[in-house]
């Protein structure tokens, strides 16, 4: 990616203008939180996580619309303030004003969102954007170029906001046009190779390598000719990756069977969200969307890690778009932290927020940080969470636990309370209250994390272990309460309390 990306929907304000001032006034300039003991870092602790790893309000969480309907096939569109993203073909959007970038159908698209993972780079252009001026754009447009930045296609909407519809139809007819060219250049060549015309044959063949991103079958044939030739290529970097269905009734029936899921999950009816991201897969098995979110729900909701390991791995095998790879990455981070291996788990939560910044991601870095009494880079993070999704409840309890944790005692309880019935918070609002000193609030809140919101026994047990070598639960360890309500709590042999394990509480 080039140039400084900031990605979100109202993109006339400067980054760090999204940090929500309402939940944290000036509280987080200095950070002042309750000093933890020394223990193992965890990674653990509240950071969330399933309905495929975007759930929230704010464009690194995939909102949904006004009516609430949540956005599967997000179209990673990035803001950018300079500079033009990555990618063999772009697609640029210049919306019309504000409001379209906030709310416009250009953010869902199946079609679009899988070319995301196939080569195409997709931008948003805000009114100041130097290519946006030289493009001089009339009302809302998207406009098609190449791997350089040279325009080969526009659409205008004028006055009118474009429709998902009609950018599909251009794209498709791009790259098919594209291909075709790229066939032609490689009969030309042949041709040129047969007359003697070595270094014209070659031309065209280095032409057709060039686009081995977005077709890599063409370009392995335009290296074995260049290979001939005596100018060989790396013909490993022309990856061949199983492609997704791309057939309209196809792709209809598995974001049916996501949206079912989704739904299900929302409703902690997980038996049913399982079986209905499961059917998403079969439909269409190369679809790493629908593979994020069965993924995504066998790491947070399951525990079945080995089965999150082997999806998320075959999904990153995938040309998959830019949201499905954080998703996958921060999945596998988090599980590989889990394991003991710090150092590769933080590498890899990285890895996530290159590919796409995700609260859920900047969350469980802050939850770290944290765990190992990193303070400030802990705020770093939880404000950059805010930043990208100020007003999802979840990232506003989240903050509640550090507000709490810092004496602003007022704040974080009225956040609790506003906050009580979300059964999905349960853990992170028992966190509040524990800092709180309210013992019975803690307590019930456990019980409903433990018995309402999880429903697999293996995470249960590894929630219970959770708490019970969580810091802020402290004063409740040798609780006769606590430790009843954590009694099926288990030392995983696959867990990061080592020192636990070696030394006891």
């Amino acid at each position: 990616m080039h140039g400084r990306a900031v990605v979100a929907p109202g993109y006339t304000a400067p980054p760090g203008d999204f940090v929500d001032r309402r939940i944290l006034g000036a509280h987080l300039v200095v950070i002042a939180l309750i000093v933890p003991p020394a223990i193992e870092a965890t990674c653990g602790g509240g950071g969330g996580g399933g309905l495929g790893g975007i759930s929230g309000d704010g464009p690194g969480g995939i909102p949904g619309d006004d009516a609430g309907r949540r956005e599967v096939y997000r179209v990673p569109w990035k803001v950018l303030e300079a500079g033009l993203p990555d990618g063999e073909l772009k697609l640029l959007w210049m919306p019309g004003s504000a409001i379209e970038a906030r709310t416009s159908e250009l953010l869902e698209s199946r079609y679009l969102t899988l070319m995301a993972g196939q080569c195409v780079g997709f931008a948003l252009l805000p009114p100041k954007h130097p290519t946006r001026v030289a493009l001089a754009p009339n009302g809302s447009t998207v406009v098609v170029t190449d791997g350089a930045g040279s325009e080969i296609a526009r659409l205008a909407g004028g006055e009118r906001e474009l429709e998902p519809g009609a950018v599909e139809k251009l794209l498709r007819g791009e790259l098919a046009k594209r291909k075709e060219g790229a066939e032609g250049r490689l009969d030309a060549a042949l041709a040129q190779q047969k007359h003697g015309d070595t270094d014209a044959a070659a031309a065209g063949y280095e032409s057709v390598w060039a686009e081995r991103c977005l077709f890599p079958s063409l370009a392995k044939r335009a290296a074995k000719a260049l290979d001939k030739l005596g100018r060989p290529v790396d013909e490993r970097s022309a990856v061949e990756r199983p492609a997704p269905d791309l057939d309209a009734a196809t792709g209809a029936a598995v974001e049916r069977e996501i949206r079912t899921g989704l739904a299900a999950e929302s409703a902690l009816a997980l038996d049913e969200a399982r079986i209905r991201y499961e059917n998403a897969t079969r439909l269409d098995p190369n679809d790493p969307v629908a593979l994020r979110y069965l993924a995504e729900f066998h790491r947070h909701h399951s525990g079945d890690w080995g089965e999150a390991r082997r999806l998320f791995a075959r999904l990153l095998e995938l040309g998959a778009d830019p949201v499905s790879r954080a998703v996958a990455l921060h999945g596998l981070g988090k599980m590989t932290i889990h394991a003991g291996d710090f150092a590769r788990g933080l590498d890899l939560f990285e890895q996530s927020l290159a590919a796409w910044p995700l609260p859920l991601t900047y969350r469980n870095l802050a939850v770290y940080w944290f765990s190992e009494q990193q303070l400030a880079r802990a705020q770093g993070y939880m404000e950059k969470a805010l930043a990208l999704a100020p007003d999802d409840p979840y990232n506003r309890i989240f903050a509640a636990v550090y507000l709490a944790g810092m004496g602003k005692a007022e704040e974080a309880r009225r956040i609790a309370r506003e906050s009580q019935g979300m059964v999905e918070a349960s853990y992170n609002l028992a966190a509040i209250w524990a800092q709180l000193g309210d013992r019975e609030k803690t307590l019930e809140l456990l019980a409903r994390h433990f018995y309402s919101y999880e429903r697999y026994e293996a995470v249960r047990a590894r929630e219970m272990q959770e708490a019970r070598d969580d810091y802020v639960f402290a004063a409740l360890h040798r609780d006769p309460a606590f430790v009843e309500l954590t009694r099926d709590a288990i030392r995983d042999l696959d867990s990061y309390h080592r020192a636990a394990e070696a030394g006891g509480e």
